[in-house]
């Protein structure tokens, strides 16, 4: 079950595990989510609203994201990348000590359920443009801007 979490952006859903935030869902046409008065889906909502406007650059939720060794691997080196920052997805291969799998890394960031909070935004082709995102690049492009805009004020 998609629980609502109400932003500034919009509502995105979530999905809990036991341990915490499954996953991430951007505001789309998809199917209805329900709203819950649970404090986790509360702290997610108050979190990530105050990321959207500028004004929270960490997250507290716990997270528990399901995927291989090797994608695990990848997002907790994701994490590592600091607000206003970005890195390569080849960066991000040789950090997360499997220097060849570019493309590898590519996949495990595409297959990242839990979006922002895992911050795959931060990732750059090599030339420093802009490559594929779950959430359109529209949204990689704002979130970037978010958070450039937010360093310089």
């Amino acid at each position: 079950m998609q629980l609502a979490v109400e932003t500034a952006w919009g509502t995105f859903g979530s999905v809990w595990a036991l341990e915490g935030l499954a996953a991430l869902l951007y505001p789309a046409g998809g199917p209805p989510c329900e709203r819950s008065s649970e404090a986790r889906v509360k702290q997610l909502e108050q979190e990530l609203d105050e990321y959207l406007t500028g004004g929270r650059r960490d997250f507290e939720t716990p997270l528990a994201p399901v995927g291989t060794s090797f994608q695990r691997r990848v997002w907790a080196e994701v994490q590592r990348i600091p607000y206003g920052q970005t890195r390569t997805y080849s960066q991000v291969a040789a950090a997360s000590g499997s220097p060849t799998a570019v493309r590898a890394v590519g996949g495990a960031n595409g297959a990242n359920p839990v979006p922002i909070l895992i911050p795959c935004h931060r990732l750059v082709g090599t030339d420093g443009c802009l490559r594929g995102y779950g959430g359109g690049l529209d949204m990689k492009r704002r979130l970037l801007e978010l958070e450039t805009f937010a360093l310089s004020a």
